[in-house]
Protein backbone atom coordinates (compact mmCIF):
# COMPACT_ATOMS: atom_id res chain seq x y z
CA UNK A 1 0.00 0.00 0.00
CA UNK A 2 1.31 3.43 -0.96
CA UNK A 3 1.78 6.02 1.70
CA UNK A 4 0.24 9.40 0.95
CA UNK A 5 1.80 12.65 2.07
CA UNK A 6 0.11 14.49 4.91
CA UNK A 7 -1.80 17.24 3.09
CA UNK A 8 -3.32 18.62 6.28
CA UNK A 9 0.08 19.97 7.30
CA UNK A 10 0.24 22.08 4.14
CA UNK A 11 -2.91 24.00 5.04
CA UNK A 12 -2.18 24.44 8.73
CA UNK A 13 -1.39 28.09 9.62
CA UNK A 14 2.09 28.72 11.01
CA UNK A 15 2.52 28.89 14.74
CA UNK A 16 2.81 32.24 16.50
CA UNK A 17 6.58 31.92 16.99
CA UNK A 18 7.11 31.23 13.27
CA UNK A 19 4.88 34.14 12.32
CA UNK A 20 6.63 36.60 14.64
CA UNK A 21 10.06 35.51 13.37
CA UNK A 22 8.88 35.87 9.80
CA UNK A 23 7.41 39.33 10.35
CA UNK A 24 10.56 40.47 12.17
CA UNK A 25 12.67 39.12 9.31
CA UNK A 26 10.54 40.98 6.75
CA UNK A 27 10.63 44.16 8.82
CA UNK A 28 14.43 44.04 9.04
CA UNK A 29 14.84 43.45 5.30
CA UNK A 30 12.34 46.20 4.53
CA UNK A 31 14.18 48.61 6.81
CA UNK A 32 17.52 47.75 5.21
CA UNK A 33 16.18 48.25 1.68
CA UNK A 34 14.45 51.53 2.52
CA UNK A 35 17.59 52.81 4.28
CA UNK A 36 19.75 51.88 1.29
CA UNK A 37 17.33 53.65 -1.05
CA UNK A 38 17.27 56.82 1.05
CA UNK A 39 21.08 56.80 1.34
CA UNK A 40 21.49 56.32 -2.43
CA UNK A 41 19.03 59.13 -3.16
CA UNK A 42 20.78 61.53 -0.76
CA UNK A 43 24.22 60.65 -2.18
CA UNK A 44 23.00 61.28 -5.72
CA UNK A 45 21.29 64.51 -4.66
CA UNK A 46 24.53 65.74 -3.15
CA UNK A 47 26.63 64.68 -6.15
CA UNK A 48 24.28 66.10 -8.78
CA UNK A 49 22.95 69.29 -7.22
CA UNK A 50 24.13 70.25 -3.74
CA UNK A 51 27.88 69.91 -4.35
CA UNK A 52 27.70 72.63 -7.00
CA UNK A 53 25.78 75.03 -4.74
CA UNK A 54 27.73 74.61 -1.49
CA UNK A 55 31.08 76.29 -0.84
CA UNK A 56 34.21 74.20 -1.50
CA UNK A 57 35.23 71.77 1.20
CA UNK A 58 38.72 70.72 2.18
CA UNK A 59 38.10 66.98 1.94
CA UNK A 60 39.63 65.31 -1.14
CA UNK A 61 36.71 62.96 -1.79
CA UNK A 62 34.14 65.75 -1.60
CA UNK A 63 36.37 68.01 -3.70
CA UNK A 64 36.47 65.39 -6.47
CA UNK A 65 32.66 65.17 -6.37
CA UNK A 66 32.42 68.98 -6.51
CA UNK A 67 34.70 69.15 -9.57
CA UNK A 68 32.85 66.40 -11.47
CA UNK A 69 30.32 67.84 -13.93
CA UNK A 70 28.97 64.62 -15.40
CA UNK A 71 26.37 64.03 -12.69
CA UNK A 72 24.89 67.47 -13.38
CA UNK A 73 24.10 66.30 -16.91
CA UNK A 74 22.49 63.08 -15.70
CA UNK A 75 19.16 64.64 -14.70
CA UNK A 76 18.48 66.53 -17.96
CA UNK A 77 19.65 63.61 -20.09
CA UNK A 78 17.47 61.02 -18.37
CA UNK A 79 14.28 63.10 -18.60
CA UNK A 80 13.56 62.21 -22.27
CA UNK A 81 14.30 58.57 -21.54
CA UNK A 82 11.83 58.58 -18.64
CA UNK A 83 9.16 60.15 -20.85
CA UNK A 84 9.68 57.49 -23.54
CA UNK A 85 9.61 54.66 -20.97
CA UNK A 86 6.39 55.98 -19.41
CA UNK A 87 4.79 56.20 -22.87
CA UNK A 88 5.89 52.64 -23.74
CA UNK A 89 4.54 51.37 -20.43
CA UNK A 90 1.20 53.05 -21.10
CA UNK A 91 1.14 51.64 -24.65
CA UNK A 92 1.92 48.11 -23.48
CA UNK A 93 -0.84 48.27 -20.86
CA UNK A 94 -3.31 49.43 -23.54
CA UNK A 95 -2.25 46.62 -25.88
CA UNK A 96 -2.51 44.07 -23.08
CA UNK A 97 -5.94 45.33 -22.06
CA UNK A 98 -7.38 45.13 -25.58
CA UNK A 99 -5.62 41.95 -26.71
Amino acid sequence: MESRPDLAGLFRPPSLSQRSRSSLHLFLWGSILISAGVFSFLAFLYAAILSKLLPPSGLPILASIENDWYYCLLIPLTSPVVIIVVYLHWLSMKLFKHA
